[in-house]
Parts: C-alpha cells; structure tokens; sequence
C-alpha cells in the first residue's frame, strides 16, 4: 500500500484508477439522460401523430 501512494507509478496508477472511474460515473449519467431525452421526445412524437 506504501508503494501505491509513494512511487511514481503508484501513484500513477491510482490516478488512472479513478479517472476510469469517474468516467464512468459521467458516462452513466450522460446516457441515462440522453436515454431519458429520447423517450420524451418519442412520447411528444407519438402524441403529434395522434392529433
């Protein structure tokens, strides 16, 4: 663990460690909304063509 925190490489490491991470929190997040864009847009479509 003294390694993971001291050397270059650790450190390093851990840094891309959490960036993968954050990345796929913003990611989730990003097509969970774009996900949610798209089905009302789908439900105002389907709404239009009703009338």
């Amino acid at each position: 663990m003294m390694e993971l925190l001291t050397s270059d490489i650790g450190l390093l490491s851990l840094f891309t460690i959490g960036f993968v991470i954050v990345m796929g929190f913003y990611l989730t997040r990003f097509i969970s909304s774009n996900m949610d864009k798209d089905a009302a847009a789908a439900k105002r479509r389907e709404r239009e063509e009703r009338a």
